[in-house]
């Protein structure tokens, strides 16, 4: 996958609604690991490629305006982004957080040192948490974490996207909970319509929630520990679906992490909810997850492991090539890929295999 460039003009700079378009015009790769198939459709398409019976897992975090503007002593002026609160501790005034100058992660900080943010509150470095780039830090804010947020934040941004857009840009439109720092963006597509299309269609939809934190793909770093729940009438569905020789489709890396975590080997799933430090990787493998709903990701992410748990390393490195060659664009506001994959580790069954 190193071998492949990301080209600045594949990027995603605005939503499709800015161009007079649906969030499901944009468009979709759809890959099937059974019959090494890659076509090219719109993301409107995606019944067509899902059967009655079937079962679309999506995770109902929204995202936080997470993204802070603070001063340095020094009057140096520096964001400050909000990721996850910290592990272990019951008062939210302890976050993870990441200092960014520009676009670039801002790593000349030490521990104690004091940041000033607006309306008087003021954010202090406590500790470096994985490595120089995130931070354990504690918050002096006037009000709670969600109404100073509210009032002063704005969505986290990067270079690719030239100005700012609303929060509700960044939302999904099944999104219920605060709490991701950035927005689970394999699920933006997805209109209300279309929802209720695959309903009509004998598709089920169940829900999880995961709260994602800060992306790492200037260092292309392992995921660290996130916040999630996984339902109870979710895990019996999910397990339902497979004893019927349903596949259960993920929307987002987020929700395979969330669904591994509470997969026994045998791949059935049990509800659950806490912290998880699971990486899913090739070796590893998935054990409840058939399939994946995904955005492009950063050609050296650690993303693409779990892409290859599920795809296989040919198949990912084929509509990676057909992507960048078709002209698909990346990112949070991009096009998608509909990732079938064969069979799951202890299941022996290749759901991709099943008839639509």
């Amino acid at each position: 996958m190193s071998a492949l460039e990301l080209p600045a003009l594949l990027e995603a700079r605005e939503p499709p609604e800015a161009q007079g378009r649906e969030r499901d015009s944009v468009r979709l790769l759809v890959a099937d690991r059974a019959s090494g198939s890659i076509t090219h459709e719109r993301f409107a398409d995606l019944p067509h490629f899902l059967a009655p019976g079937d079962l679309v897992v999506v995770n109902t975090s929204s995202t936080l305006a997470a993204a802070l503007p603070v001063s340095r002593a020094d009057g140096q002026e520096l964001e400050l982004r909000l990721s996850t609160p910290a592990e272990g501790k019951d008062d939210e005034r302890f976050w993870i957080v990441e200092l960014r100058c520009g676009d670039a992660p801002f790593g000349s900080v030490e521990t104690g040192e004091r940041f000033v943010l607006p309306g008087g509150a003021s954010a202090e470095i406590l500790a470096p948490y994985a490595g120089v780039r995130l931070w354990l830090a504690r918050l002096d804010l006037p009000c709670t974490v969600a109404a100073y947020l509210d009032r002063h934040g704005s969505p986290i941004r990067y270079g690719y996207v030239p100005r700012p857009w609303p929060i509700s840009a960044y939302q999904n439109v099944y999104a219920v909970e605060p709490g991701s720092a950035e927005m689970p963006s394999a699920g933006r597509p997805f209109t209300t319509e279309l929802i209720s299309r695959l309903i009509a269609g004998g598709v089920l939809v169940a829900p999880i929630v995961l709260h994602t934190g800060v992306s790492s793909q200037e260092r292309h770093e392992r995921p660290y520990p996130e916040r999630y729940r996984v339902p109870e009438a979710t895990a019996r569905l999910v397990n339902a679906v497979h004893s019927w020789g349903g596949r259960v489709i993920a929307t987002g890396t987020t929700v395979v992490r969330a669904l591994e975590t509470v997969a026994g080997p045998d791949g059935v799933v049990s509800a659950g909810e806490g912290w998880t430090n699971l990486i899913v990787t090739p070796e590893r493998g998935v054990r409840a997850v058939d399939g994946l709903i995904t955005g492009l990701h950063e050609l050296e992410s650690s993303h693409l492991d779990l892409l290859r748990a599920i795809g296989g390393e040919c198949l990912i490195m084929e509509s990676y090539n057909a992507a960048l060659e078709h002209g698909y664009r990346w990112h949070e506001f991009g096009d998608s890929q509909l990732l079938l994959g064969g069979a799951r580790s202890g299941s022996g069954t290749p759901r991709s295999a099943l008839s639509d």
